[in-house]
């Protein structure tokens, strides 16, 4: 087989455009970016004094999805490597990784595609193309989850935000490091543990039996034609579910009408009969079933959870003769400044600010919990409180 000529410049372009959407056309700290940006550029224009300030949080909001869009895309091109190398390995002539840039959505992006001009030769081939992408793809994602939980953090839980629906493997990882978390918390993810999330949900809905997917392409491999008709009857078990269920599942329609569109049943090789060692039996079985702790069937959903009474918030500042108090949130604390009429009034300090309470939102007072060597000695009954819990 003669050399391949690699065409370079559109993979990069859509590379780029992918990092970018990633980064700002996403919601959550993504769309925030981007409206901060056009904001801070507006005031700066017309010469406000809080243009400052507010490139300042743009700054602060652009680092938080910068995090995210280098984790995601790490883990994006992890995958796709994957499955190049291995197609360069079997002299297959295949295309570099086509990243597919979204600009709307809650990721910014739509995975990746490689285009193969060859047929696969046979079965262990199309095992090792199929498999190596996930594989590669799901250890740098548990990389990411493993130190993206810790550096989460728990908070008061706030109505109205949009809950997401966590897969078995983030809840365990969250149980591991947090424990139980009461109704009225919530954790605050960190943007490298959304975008673990986000590879854990891209990766195992990509382990789907179906057609071109990866979990199409292993399933195949490991029960050749016999697999055509398992492939049909799960397919019409999924279209049962997301019709019986159709409030919650039907946003999954429209990848049911993709699939079925695509073909539903993967498509021969050039020799179906190369036998699969027991190792890779036992690998591609296992990374089937990682569907059932990857994936979350219900991915986003409004919380309307309303709590019994205003949460008193995770930091706060505290007015002294001496100046300014800054509290880290505990239970104890809470309850001390609910039981003490002359701390009533709980503000934040933010971005060296002090701004109202009900304006404030708590991720933003995140990095304000250091602790206060101001010991207010006028307040004797508050001195000794925070002394008793050696803040």
């Amino acid at each position: 087989m003669g050399a391949v000529r690699l065409h370079w410049k559109l993979p990069l372009l859509l590379y780029l455009a992918t990092w970018l959407t990633t980064t700002f056309c996403r919601f959550g700290f993504g769309n925030e970016t981007l409206y901060s940006l056009l904001l801070s550029i507006c005031l700066s224009v017309a010469g406000t004094e809080s243009a400052a300030q507010h490139w300042l949080l743009f700054a602060q909001q652009l680092w938080d999805a910068l995090l995210f869009s280098t984790a995601l895309m790490f883990i994006l091109t992890c995958h796709e490597l994957g499955h190049y190398v291995q197609s360069r390995r079997y002299r297959m002539r295949s295309s570099l990784p086509f990243f597919l840039p979204l600009p709307f959505g809650p990721f910014g992006t739509f995975g990746a595609v490689i285009v193969m001009n060859d047929e696969v030769p046979n079965s262990k081939a199309l095992f090792d193309i199929g498999i190596s992408g996930p594989l590669a793809g799901l250890v740098s994602t548990l990389i990411f989850l493993y130190y993206g939980i810790q550096w989460s953090y728990m908070g008061p839980r706030q109505p109205g935000e949009i809950e997401f629906g966590d897969p078995l493997l983030f809840q365990w990882t969250i149980y591991w490091f947090f424990g139980h978390i009461p109704p009225d918390m919530a954790l605050y993810r960190h943007p490298v543990a959304f975008a673990a999330w986000t590879g854990l949900f891209l990766t195992s809905l990509n382990l789907m039996p179906f057609s071109q997917l990866d979990g199409g392409h292993v399933f195949y491999a490991l029960l050749g034609r016999r697999s055509v008709p398992v492939v049909h009857c799960i397919f019409v078990v999924a279209i049962i579910a997301v019709a019986y269920n159709w409030s919650q599942l039907w946003n999954w329609s429209l990848l049911l009408v993709l699939i079925a569109f695509l073909g539903i049943a993967h498509p021969p090789t050039a020799n179906d009969r190369v036998p699969l060692k027991p190792f890779r039996h036992c690998l591609g079985w296992a990374t089937l079933l990682f569907v059932f702790v990857g994936f979350a069937p219900v991915p986003f959903n409004a919380d309307d959870w309303e709590p019994e009474q205003k949460p008193v918030w995770y930091c706060q500042t505290i007015p002294c003769d001496t100046g300014e108090l800054v509290l880290p949130f505990t239970s104890d604390c809470s309850k001390y400044l609910r039981t003490n009429p002359e701390f009533s009034s709980p503000v934040f300090s933010v971005q060296h600010q002090t701004v109202p309470l009900s304006n404030t939102q708590i991720e933003d007072a995140h990095p304000r919990r250091e602790r206060s060597q101001n010991r207010c000695g006028s307040n004797p009954a508050l001195a000794a409180f925070l002394d008793s819990k050696a803040i």
